[in-house]
């Protein structure tokens, strides 16, 4: 065996507050959202969002806010984790019922919120969303400089780094003018005015989720915002640290890379991976693997989605609908809402754990060893291999008759390798 020298916890800031008092600013932040949460999951609302306007008009008269509050509450609530939404039925959220007795899911909900702030508050009109996009994406450095400044920084200096940020994403993605130009052009020179609408539409959105303050001309962090900095930036650095060296990787090739490792490095990995990327787009191209034709990476894009956590729920659900990552979704979702993982299966269908079980086998069959693919029977729902392989012939998988050859070429028992082939034949020709 070999020892690994741990990089010991790092310490906040000098000056931030406990965990208890940054919990408490963020319960003031996001006050009315638990209001809101509380009546539209009481078990008698419906309103899928934006919240319908016959509920609008109910939660600002029973809550005694405004309509426009109501709205804002309601979405924070939902990018908080407050509710969640099946179908036009809101429900609370996990996050809802600990929200009183959990300082780190208080602080979760909200760091949550602080990820999401630039869909809490509506761009300016009339601005391409390239643009948009790219102001969004040069954010993290502009809150690096607050948090490093420890203080007031002024708007003019902030102006100066997004602008160089945004022409640095320019030049990554070569969207250089090409030919023959009067005079050089400074970065950023053509669109001075666009970014500092940009930069103060970002500053008023960090600010309406208490991530700073602003004042005559310059900005300062809040003890919250501070903190979730310092903490993505401890991330990064964590990630420069990366023992297995796949932060530069596509995430297919980082999965691949984990695919080995025991569940501690590969989370460890995972995390590494997912503090060098915007949330986003990290969850989006899992996903994406997740859709692939590789089983094994699908099975490993959700344990890395499950390092992800909040900001990747939404997206989760919104996939339940596809039939094969459909298991993989439901049992994620079970586990983010507090189902021990031994009991998650419990959540599918028979259909559903068959099909998860070929999935499972397909990934065995194509990157373990035989072995394996023979113990992975007993993990089977049915609990004989006839009764299995009618139910696997009948769920329709694509992968279902490579899995049952490689199953048979694999088993000791004769006459189970016999009628397991019988089966991957019978499936081939739509036989019964």
């Amino acid at each position: 065996m070999t020892t690994r020298r741990t990089r010991p916890a790092p310490r906040p800031p000098e000056g931030t507050p406990p965990p208890a008092e940054l919990a408490r600013q963020a319960r003031a932040v996001l006050a009315d959202a638990v209001r809101i949460a509380h009546w539209a999951a009481d078990g008698t609302r419906t309103g899928a969002a934006p919240l319908a306007a016959q509920a609008l008009e109910r939660a600002a008269a029973a809550l005694e806010l405004s309509p426009a509050q109501v709205r804002t509450g309601w979405d924070r609530a939902r990018l908080a984790g407050l509710i969640e939404l099946h179908g036009d039925t809101a429900r609370p959220g996990w996050r809802l019922r600990a929200w009183d007795r959990d300082d780190s899911a208080v602080l979760r909900g909200w760091v949550a919120l602080f990820d999401a702030w630039s869909l809490v508050h509506a761009s300016p009109e009339g601005i391409e969303a390239t643009a948009v996009a790219e102001a969004v994406e040069a954010v993290p450095q502009v809150l690096s400089l607050l948090q490093l400044s420890a203080g007031a920084v002024p708007v003019p200096a902030l102006l100066d780094l997004l602008g160089q940020r945004v022409a640095e994403l320019h030049e990554e993605r070569c969207e250089v003018p090409y030919g023959p130009q009067e005079q050089p052009v400074p970065a950023g020179a053509g669109s001075a005015e666009l970014n500092a609408l940009l930069l103060d539409w970002a500053l008023e959105g960090l600010a309406s989720v208490g991530a700073l303050t602003l004042g005559a001309g310059h900005a300062t962090l809040t003890p919250l915002g501070n903190w979730a900095v310092w903490v993505k930036l401890e991330q990064i650095c964590v990630a420069a640290q990366s023992p297995a060296g796949n932060i530069e990787q596509s995430a297919a090739d980082m999965l691949l890379g984990c695919a080995r490792l025991t569940p501690g490095p590969a989370r460890a990995e995972y995390r590494a991976w997912l503090a060098a990327r915007p949330v986003g787009s990290a969850v989006a191209e899992l996903l994406a693997v997740a859709r692939g034709e590789d089983a094994l990476l699908r099975g490993l894009a959700f344990e890395a989605l499950r390092v992800v956590g909040a900001p990747a729920e939404p997206v989760v659900r919104s996939v339940v609908t596809e039939a094969p990552l459909r298991p993989y979704a439901l049992l994620w979702l079970a586990e983010y809402e507090g189902t021990d993982p031994d009991d998650a299966q419990d959540v599918l269908s028979r259909e559903e754990a068959t099909w998860l079980w070929v999935d499972t086998a397909a990934a065995v069959a194509d990157h373990g060893e035989t072995g394996l693919l023979v113990r992975h029977l007993d993990s089977a729902v049915q609990g004989t291999v006839p009764a299995l392989l009618e139910e696997v012939r009948a769920v329709g998988h694509p992968r279902t008759v490579q899995v049952l050859v490689a199953l048979a070429a694999a088993h000791p028992d004769p006459a189970l390798a016999k009628a397991v082939r019988r089966a991957a034949f019978q499936v081939h020709t739509g036989g019964v």
